[in-house]
């Protein structure tokens, strides 16, 4: 199952006044086990993903990557749980946990950075708010 919202915002009709309306304030996105995206997803809201995703995931809000969730790729975000495994760059601004089943191969660049006990990082790690990268580089 997909579900995942793109730069959603939507204009609809109430009593024949046009109205704007925010779609995505609360919602969280899942992209289930079954589950192949090859392309780059941006959303404004939550993101977590079961599945499997050849590309650069961006998000405003939350990336969670269970245990059956792969990315290759680049993730670009707020905070991260990260469960399963992740080939690439991932850049989070606040607090990146790889929880004790993740497997990341890569660069990470991170304000805060918990590891359990059993995930397996090997790469590079650059802490601080000053080495955050933006979405170009």
């Amino acid at each position: 199952m997909l579900f995942f919202s793109i730069f959603l915002k939507s204009k609809f009709k109430i009593m024949g006044k046009n109205q704007s309306a925010d779609i995505y304030p609360n919602s969280i996105n899942l992209i289930g086990k079954s589950t192949n995206i090859v392309g780059d997803i941006n959303s404004e809201s939550d993101i977590r993903i079961d599945g499997n995703i050849k590309g650069t995931v961006q998000t405003k809000g939350k990336i969670i990557v269970g245990q059956t969730g792969v990315i290759i790729g680049n993730i670009i975000c707020q905070n991260a749980d990260i469960e399963g495994k992740i080939e690439g760059k991932i850049n989070v601004e606040n607090l990146l946990s790889l929880k004790s089943t993740a497997n990341v191969q890569g660069e990470i660049f991170t304000e805060k950075l918990a590891i359990e006990p059993n995930a397996v990082f090997t790469g590079t790690c650059n802490m601080g708010k000053s080495l955050l990268l933006t979405d170009n580089e």
